[in-house]
């Protein structure tokens, strides 16, 4: 049977390839699984979600499913996935689901699911509710008054940014920050909680019409951000993708400064406030080498994980760390959050700003980054696109021929049909000609 989890929970096109009778098949077998140690009481799930028009009818599927299992649910509405994950352990409940398919267009979505605590699953759970789903297996439908019942909680942003704000170390007072919101779930939670820390805020792509997520704006397209940074003469520019898990930044000057960057900043500034649990960062496989280089100068270990920011907060709970991330802008500070939290990046990004007075240009300066280039290349099955026997042929060549002075990664995305191709190197141009080279053979496969 195919995997039905990617990296980040269950992901299709809407409505093709995830179905209202898929969303209600996986509510169903998680609440099963997730609540199945303790029925003392009616299980508790937490059900939230991104604009996206499809959003509404799998909330609709998604909360069937839950009730018809018995579970009570409370719908929070539109929140970053860090929100929901956020009030899963406020409400002490036993499950949370998102629907969102994070920076995906808009056609797609998914299903992310939380344990008890606002935890991702682990492989083995997600083993077990994927064979549920498989199997179909018919359990016992309650009746009467074992029906769950749907309620409404409609103040939990304002719990979430109450939340975020009381976790600034110094507060954002003269600082103007332009923040784009995707047309997201972010769209109302990140502007208001920047400004509720003392930043002076101009919101960009902040109407959400249920088409417009991702729509040439937010993490995964800066060039909007970077021309209102200019335009506002602002300290810095923010921006979120569809669900805010993920925090991208733009310096005045509009260069890029990306997740290895801000978690060198984090890194450092948690350091000097003795909150950086055994001088150690955990990293994906996936960071540049450029960040490695800048922890070793400074002292602070390095961690590496596989892909996937569920795999850092793997790391991260198992050996009592605390600060993790993705070159991607999921950042992890498990004293604040479960997940990662763009919003919570932000605002702590922000007061190392305030605290030092020195721009983020000059912070992110810490990390050299070497040259780097990353080739999506679309196959018809990923998983033999990254191992076939001619693939992990040349990719080997091409590890030899670069040595010390670079590498490559070769993997399966998680969520989408594609091989992505990363290699690092002295030049752009040797990085760009050797992912090209093993480019072209995952082609043929």
């Amino acid at each position: 049977m195919a995997r039905l989890f990617g990296t980040d929970g269950v992901r299709g096109k809407a409505n093709a390839d995830l179905t209202p009778e898929l969303a209600m098949a996986v509510a169903v077998a998680a609440a099963h699984t997730l609540a199945e140690s303790d029925r003392s009481h009616p299980p508790l799930a937490v059900v939230g979600r991104d604009p996206r028009a499809s959003g509404e009818m799998l909330e609709a599927a998604v909360v069937a499913g839950l009730a018809s299992a018995g579970a009570n649910v409370v719908r929070v509405g539109v929140l970053p996935t860090p929100g929901v994950a956020y009030l899963v352990g406020e409400a002490k409940a036993d499950l949370g689901v998102m629907l969102s398919a994070s920076h995906n267009p808009m056609p797609d979505n998914g299903i992310k699911l939380f344990a008890a605590g606002g935890h991702k699953l682990p492989d083995e759970v997600e083993h077990v509710i994927e064979a549920a789903v498989a199997d179909g297996t018919a359990w016992k439908r309650p009746t009467g008054a074992g029906v769950g019942r749907v309620h409404d909680l409609l103040d939990g942003a304002e719990h979430y940014i109450q939340h975020l704000v009381s976790t600034v170390p110094h507060r954002l007072d003269g600082l103007r920050v332009v923040v784009d919101c995707a047309n997201g779930a972010a769209s109302d939670v990140a502007p208001t909680a920047y400004r509720e820390a003392g930043a002076e805020v101009i919101a960009i792509h902040a109407e959400p019409d249920g088409l417009n997520i991702n729509d040439g704006c937010g993490s995964t397209h800066l060039e909007p951000l970077k021309a209102a940074v200019r335009e506002h003469q602002a300290h810095l520019g923010i921006a979120h993708d569809g669900d805010a898990d993920r925090c991208l930044a733009v310096t005045a000057e509009g260069d890029e400064v990306d997740g290895d960057q801000i978690m060198a900043i984090l890194a450092l500034a948690m350091r000097d406030g003795g909150g950086l649990t055994a001088d150690t960062l955990v990293a994906t496989v996936m960071s540049n080498l450029g960040l490695r280089l800048a922890m070793s100068k400074a002292g602070i270990r390095l961690i590496e994980t596989k892909v996937g920011d569920r795999y850092v907060l793997e790391e991260l709970r198992a050996s009592a760390l605390a600060l993790g991330g993705e070159q991607s802008g999921h950042i992890v500070m498990p004293a604040y959050a479960t997940t990662g939290d763009g919003v919570l990046t932000g605002l702590h990004l922000m007061s190392r700003l305030a605290a030092t007075g020195r721009s983020l240009g000059e912070l992110a300066a810490v990390v050299t980054k070497l040259p780097q280039v990353l080739i999506n290349v679309p196959v018809t099955d990923r998983t033999a696109g990254a191992t076939a026997p001619a693939v992990v042929a040349a990719a080997a060549e091409a590890e030899a021929e670069l040595g010390e002075t670079g590498r490559i990664l070769l993997r399966p995305s998680g969520t989408e049909p594609l091989v992505r191709v990363m290699v690092e190197a002295e030049t752009l141009e040797r990085a760009q000609l050797v992912a090209e080279r093993v480019a072209a053979v995952v082609r043929t496969i």
